[in-house]
């Protein structure tokens, strides 16, 4: 949840949500400079939230699905739990 509590690594996983996209890509649509937006992909990276494509010349960075599914099903459980337990007051 950390991970992208920042609103413009948000953005970039927003943007990347339309599809593979390049540094510059995500520079023209979050407006943020290019080493801020290469220093949130090298983070959604290493968190395994995106896997970078060498194509050519260029490196497309996308989603890894499965990792953003693992990450909703732990907050869906957590909001049942919740669900569950709300009216649970422990004892002082």
């Amino acid at each position: 949840m950390r991970l992208l509590a920042d609103p413009l690594r948000a953005r970039i996983v927003q943007v990347l949500a339309a599809g593979p996209a390049t540094t510059s890509h995500l520079v023209a649509d979050t407006g943020a400079k290019q080493p801020n937006v290469s220093g949130h992909l090298r983070l959604l990276r290493e968190a395994g939230v995106v896997a970078a494509e060498p194509r050519g010349r260029f490196t497309y960075y996308r989603l890894r699905p499965d990792a953003l599914q693992g990450a909703a099903l732990h907050l869906a459980d957590l909001a049942e739990q919740a669900r569950a337990h709300a009216e649970n007051f422990r004892t002082c």
